[in-house]
């Protein structure tokens, strides 16, 4: 199908992404800062100096690699509670990879802290520094619990390697991650009576309870008081449950009020069903269909335990929901043409978009990548005979010609001229992501989110 020429063209306002990058800069420059002053406070109480030798070196050393563990747990906790300053400006591809690089690089800090401190406290001993292990953990205030948090981080951390992620159900690995909380939350108290650096002065104390306080406090409000009111303002129930295809089911639920929910076209919100077991974890579906503050609809691809039982839900039920999240859309738009560009059920939130986006005829195009069967083919051909909307179907399983993401520009020769909006998995989207890349696309107009946890 040949792409049309954008006429009669849209007016587009970037203010919003000029606000998204003066957060994004605002966030680097606050973590930096903090870790910079711990520092600094670090050298300037004599922790470190030319007469430290010996065990103190050591001990010296695992203080700092303490200070800056945990400065990064606590941003760690704020870059997941979905504060929404922050999912507007990163999205959540963004800050789920900062998020693993903050946490693998705080456990790495935490692991160092505990050995170094361990034989510093032995004189510099190896072979002395499992019975001084021993003696810290029994001894000292606070060192039970945290190793115990420690212990809650380490099942966090190894369940998050991509190698044991595999071998996991979504369901299992988000109950295991919730461990999180409750390790940084054990690590407090030993901080609290043994960190000579956190109460020492009260311009130190006043800096870590600051820190304390806003982690806590941005997951206490985002993660829990937030969805609780909003689910309780909104009332969402299901009304309808249609079957798309063989394996994937669109759920439509209405509210109340539902005009005074904040959630626009292309995001996700994180749903719990209350029907039956499993309602407590959360599953994030993306909406499939323009909010017009009536009601709402995701569509779901039968995936594991959780996203099967969405096809049984009866008339009624009530769901519970997180959000709404997501950069993927017309937030980030900053160019008249777009591109929408989505393999499989990934065209969920694309579909949305072409129906959420202000567009002129040719000015959007809608590349569907699938394997078996379309979804939404019908809704796709009427917004392309009253929008204009142009899509490109590409059928077939991998490896059939055309069908890989190097064939992009074959589908949509000016790619590097549009605002580009990717779904799909993860490995295909940043295949797409290279390919755009390389033919000149500017990162900045590349939108991009993949099916990961």
């Amino acid at each position: 199908m040949t792409v049309l020429a954008p006429s009669a063209p849209v007016a587009i306002r970037s203010g919003r992404a000029t606000t998204d990058a003066v957060v994004r800069v605002g966030a680097a420059a606050l973590l930096s800062s903090a870790l910079g002053l711990v520092t600094a406070w670090w050298i300037a109480g004599g922790a470190w100096s030319a007469s430290t030798v010996g065990g103190a070196v050591f001990t010296s050393t695992g203080q700092l690699t303490g200070l800056l563990a945990s400065v990064l747990l606590l941003a760690q906790v704020v870059l997941m509670a979905r504060v929404p300053v922050l999912e507007r400006a990163f999205g959540q591809d963004s800050l789920a990879h900062l998020h693993r690089l903050v946490g693998f690089t705080s456990f790495n800090l935490m692991l160092a802290h505990v050995g170094l401190v361990t034989v510093g406290y032995a004189g510099g001993s190896l072979a002395a520094s499992p019975g001084m292990f021993w003696d810290l953990t029994v001894d000292y205030p606070g060192m039970l619990l945290a190793l115990a948090g420690s212990l809650c981080l380490v099942m966090v951390v190894v369940t998050s390697v991509k190698a044991a992620r595999g071998r996991l159900r979504y369901e299992s690995w988000h109950l295991l991650h919730l461990y999180a909380y409750l390790g940084v939350g054990l690590a407090l108290p030993h901080q609290l009576w043994t960190g000579q650096q956190l109460t020492s002065h009260p311009a130190r104390t006043v800096f870590w309870w600051t820190a304390w306080a806003l982690a806590a406090g941005s997951v206490l409000v985002w993660r829990v008081g937030v969805p609780a009111y909003r689910s309780w303002r909104h009332d969402l129930r299901v009304t309808s449950v249609v079957r798309e295809s063989s394996d994937v089911v669109s759920v439509y639920v209405t509210g109340r009020d539902l005009d005074r929910l904040p959630v626009e076209a292309g995001q996700f919100l994180s749903w719990r069903f209350l029907a039956g077991p499993g309602w407590s974890r959360a599953h994030p579906y993306s909406l499939s269909a323009a909010p017009d503050g009536r009601s709402l609809r995701i569509t779901v691809k039968d995936l594991g335990d959780g996203s099967r039982a969405v096809g049984r839900l009866a008339p009624g039920t009530r769901a519970v929901f997180e959000g709404p999240y997501g950069r993927l859309t017309a937030r980030t738009r900053t160019r008249r043409g777009v591109a929408l560009v989505g393999a499989g059920v990934g065209i969920t939130p694309l579909r949305s978009l072409a129906e959420g986006l202000a567009y002129a005829p040719g000015e959007a195009v809608l590349v569907h990548r699938y394997a078996a069967e379309p979804l939404f083919a019908r809704e796709l051909d009427v917004l392309g005979a009253e929008r204009g909307l142009v899509v490109v179907d590409v059928p077939g399983h991998r490896g059939t010609p055309g069908t890989a993401p190097a064939d992009l520009l074959a589908h949509v020769p000016d790619l590097a001229e549009r605002d580009v909006f990717v779904c799909g998995p993860e490995a295909w989207a940043r295949e797409v992501e290279r390919v755009a890349v390389a033919a000149g696309l500017p990162r900045e107009h590349l939108h991009l989110e993949s099916f990961r946890w």
